[in-house]
């Protein structure tokens, strides 16, 4: 879909989601307070602000979270998912606000209960119903777009396959057209059969001629008065997204291993300024008890800080208490050979270098408290991959860097996967890249979660 068309198509949507939130609030509160029951109204203006904060929640997700940009590419199913996912979000996020601004007292829960699933039944109804009359009008001949697929012979039939799969109501795909064994002027003369065949736009798909060598074929189609849309991704590189944009003065195209949405990002880094600020106070408060014991146990400061490589190999300093002695790092040369981690870790069960607190504060993972300062400060995340020392970030190759390309976290796919019972570097290396290539908001948020739980029981740490 065309970029004017998709943004036509969210703010249709928005608009359509906001009166269905407004009709189940306004039902819902019918069903409670109706009839005899208004005297129970209660404040009018809080209950009726409670509906203002569900509009301004769906105006802000719809924005940052584009969660309809493929409404008419999704099955039956998995539109009732995605809407039940919203309608629970909402609600649950909604609701915490609600609390905070002191305004719980006027909820009613029957009245939050009917708007939720009065919402999704509505909200289901209203997109299937907008999706069966935008089909309809997309599809009809004075809307669609007729394609045409030049490309070899092997490659006709996945590309008018992938095109059916991604392209959507508003463009037919018409057939394909086979230039093996084609060039010079056999190229140019196959627009001349063509010219009876009605279609609006011709998909070139390529790779393995030049963009020279298809100028003939371009030049008329053109001559035509037909758009011509030409790939210019390079083949076999699986999993790796391109862009067409400007850098600087110039027209260029963007590879890279991973797509990640700007707006995803900032709301990404205000949770982590959020989570930073808190987990700062929860470290001044744990340092009051923390700080005598570790001082009492072994000589040395209460905390240990260490330079550690960043986003794309970004050096900053990273904070914990301490829990070694103070001449650890002296000491590990000597340990080396006890190393129990295949490949560029160290670790080892029973580190003499702990001391009797440090082990307490590890099992706990009371000792990564510090490290707040620097997801607030920025350079880390409360969720991200691993960050290496300078020793293991000297020995990395350009697999290992990758794992590099996203902001370090507090916590990642390899703590809430037994941190301590992973015994191979290359295993660690695989979770940061799973966690890359997959991440999105609500795989931070399970995270979060899940080492909530692992802190608490103490799974994996040692």
């Amino acid at each position: 879909m065309e970029q004017k068309n998709r943004i036509g198509q969210t703010y249709r949507i928005w608009l359509l989601d906001m009166i269905c939130l407004i009709i189940s609030y306004m039902i819902a509160t019918q069903i409670r307070f109706g009839g005899d029951r208004f005297n129970q109204f209660g404040n009018k203006t809080l209950h009726y602000m409670v509906l203002v904060v569900f509009l301004l929640f769906c105006t802000v997700y719809s924005y940052f979270r584009d969660w309809n940009r493929d409404i008419l590419l999704r099955g039956p199913f998995r539109e009732f998912i995605v809407i039940v996912q919203f309608d629970a979000i909402m609600v649950s996020v909604s609701l915490v606000f609600v609390f905070f601004a002191q305004w719980s007292y006027i909820l009613s829960r029957s009245v939050i209960i009917n708007f939720a699933w009065l919402n999704v039944v509505l909200m289901y109804a209203a997109h299937c119903f907008y999706k069966r009359i935008m089909h309809r009008i997309l599809s009809s001949d004075f809307f669609v777009s007729k394609v045409l697929v030049v490309a070899s012979k092997d490659r006709i039939d996945d590309t008018i396959k992938r095109l059916h799969r991604d392209l959507g109501p508003a463009y037919q795909i018409i057939g394909g057209v086979s230039v093996d064994n084609l060039s010079g002027g056999d190229l140019a003369d196959l627009t001349k059969k063509l010219i009876q065949i009605p279609f609006d736009e011709v998909f070139f798909n390529t790779p393995e001629l030049s963009l020279k060598e298809m100028q003939p074929l371009i030049a008329g189609f053109e001559e035509m008065g037909v758009i011509c849309r030409y790939n210019v991704e390079i083949s076999d590189m699986a999993g790796v997204h391109s862009a067409v944009g400007t850098y600087g003065d110039y027209t260029v195209i963007t590879y890279s291993m991973f797509r990640i949405s700007a707006k995803k990002l900032i709301i990404k880094r205000l949770f982590d300024i959020l989570g930073g600020l808190v987990g700062v106070v929860l470290t001044g408060i744990l340092t009051l008890f923390i700080g005598p014991a570790i001082k009492l146990d072994s000589p040395g400061p209460v905390f240990f800080s260490q330079v550690r490589v960043g986003k794309n190999g970004r050096r900053f300093r990273i904070y914990k208490f301490r829990s070694m002695y103070k001449d650890a790092e002296e000491r590990l040369k000597d340990l080396e050979s006890r190393n129990e981690v295949k490949g560029l870790m160290f670790k080892m069960d029973n580190d003499p270098r702990i001391t009797r607190v440090g082990a307490f504060l590890r099992k706990t993972s009371l000792d990564e408290f510090p490290q707040f300062w620097n997801v607030l400060k920025g350079d880390m995340s409360l969720v991200g991959t691993r960050p290496p020392t300078e020793r293991e970030f000297e020995q990395y190759d350009e697999h290992y860097r990758r794992r590099l390309s996203m902001t370090p976290g507090l916590t990642g796919l390899w703590q809430v996967s037994g941190r301590s019972n992973i015994d191979d570097f290359d295993e660690v290396v695989r979770l940061d890249l799973q966690y890359i290539d997959n991440w999105s908001l609500t795989l931070d948020f399970k995270i979060l979660l899940q080492t909530v739980g692992v802190v608490l029981f103490g799974r994996g740490a040692k």
